[in-house]
């Protein structure tokens, strides 16, 4: 670690999949509540027109594509909110509309399509300090809002209807989301790439979710997944020498192969009824006398062998998967 630490350019490829990681699940649990998941493959599609107009007019490509992955999520947000474009057909115009302009423009700059590479597959090791520094700044007010804001934001992607009952401006809330997470896919093309990033937005997420219980919880587990895949699968192809952004997105595919049987085996541990065993030294707490019908010839009592558990004002005891208590002269099954 000390040796990667030596390079100037490790280093801001380490800050930049740092930040990443920070933003991409803080966003990305909102899209995932609102069941958008796959906004951000869409909006990675508009940055790539904002990538091929940069390239056309000899300007910075983080900037430019900042701006138009922006303009395009508000204005698919807007048609959405009117009733002019469901939400797939504005996922579908971000997709072929954005891709077709960036090529298109990228042509005729006379970079072609290989100049397009490094934006869509990402590429750390040529992040210079200017782009690390428009990153921090903008991760910093994407942080700041997806906390700051975070029950509101919650309140809107869960239930539309009851966040507008509650006085929110539901419209307000829901293109503040979508311009995050432009802003977020953008930042992030550096380093997992722009058709990888929207992996970055929802794996972690669905991961949190596997292992965290309630939006909040989960919220922040999302952060701390997504620094822990990125800043490991940056350090990772350095040593490796592969693409960071396809091994970051791996080990965020390794960490919800990972949280899903834990999450099975938890919840089988909350749903299984709480047992007390018998102990041979407790007192009793039924009567040794106990009657016992034709039917059920084992007398149940304090050491009679089977699990018992408490039930109001008397004891259950678990036998042949029947829950069986004691009533005058007979068994009641529960």
């Amino acid at each position: 670690m000390i040796e990667l630490l030596g390079y100037p350019f490790m280093q801001r490829a380490l800050l930049a999949a740092l930040l990443t990681g920070l933003i991409a699940p803080a966003i990305g649990t909102y899209i995932v509540q609102r069941r958008l998941s796959l906004l951000g493959d869409g909006l990675g599609h508009v940055a790539i027109a904002g990538v091929g107009l940069a390239l056309l007019t000899g300007q910075a490509p983080l900037p430019i594509a900042v701006v138009v992955c922006v303009v395009g999520a508000v204005i698919v947000e807007v048609l959405r909110q009117q009733g002019k474009a469901t939400g797939d057909v504005g996922l579908a115009i971000l997709f072929y509309g954005g891709l077709a302009a960036g090529v298109l423009m990228s042509g005729i700059a006379g970079a072609g399509t290989g100049a397009l590479s490094q934006y869509l597959f990402g590429s750390l090791t040529t992040v210079t300090t200017g782009d690390l520094g428009l990153v921090a700044v903008l991760a910093v007010v994407v942080l700041v809002l997806t906390i700051g804001l975070a029950p509101q934001l919650f309140a809107v992607s869960t239930d539309e209807e009851f966040a507008r009952a509650q006085g929110l401006r539901v419209r307000v809330y829901n293109i503040m989301i979508v311009v995050l997470a432009a802003v977020t896919v953008t930042l992030a093309m550096r380093t997992v790439g722009l058709l990888l990033v929207s992996a970055m937005m929802v794996v972690p997420v669905a991961a949190a979710q596997n292992l965290a219980r309630g939006l909040f919880a989960s919220f922040w587990c999302s952060m701390a997944i997504g620094v822990v895949v990125a800043v490991g699968g940056a350090a990772g192809s350095f040593y490796a020498d592969t693409a960071p952004g396809a091994l970051i997105v791996v080990l965020a595919i390794v960490v919800f192969m990972i949280s899903w049987p834990v999450s099975v085996l938890a919840r089988r541990r909350r749903r299984a009824p709480s047992v007390e065993p018998c102990d041979d030294d407790e007192p009793e707490l039924v009567s040794p006398h106990v009657a016992v019908d034709e039917g059920h010839p084992h007398e149940h009592g304090p050491n009679c062998g089977h699990a018992r558990v408490r039930h109001g004002d008397h004891d259950d005891f678990i036998h042949e998967g029947h829950r069986h208590a004691v009533h005058a002269d007979h068994y009641d099954e529960h």
